[in-house]
């Protein structure tokens, strides 16, 4: 359920509201009864929060290439195929 936030075009009083996105905006403050207008809100639809949603939870592991196996092995330069030349 999204939060709105509203604020009293009499008093200035600020709030946030947890509301359907089918209900009906509000219309008068909680203080002063009076008429509110609902702001933009400048925060995102999400919060992401942990050590890192993507890296732990979607990303692939990294596959190291052959041919990047081969040129970190020291004997690759001296001709050795044990590692890449199945």
């Amino acid at each position: 359920m999204p939060t709105y936030e509203y604020e009293c075009l009499s008093c200035g009083h600020k709030f946030e509201v947890l509301q359907g996105i089918k209900e009906k905006p509000l219309s008068k403050c909680p203080k002063c009864s009076k008429k509110v207008r609902k702001l933009i809100s400048s925060t995102g639809g999400f919060i992401f929060k942990g050590a890192g949603f993507y890296a732990t939870d979607y990303k692939k592991p990294a596959r190291q290439s052959a041919e990047a196996a081969a040129s970190s092995c020291p004997k690759a330069k001296q001709g050795c195929t044990g590692c890449s030349g199945h």
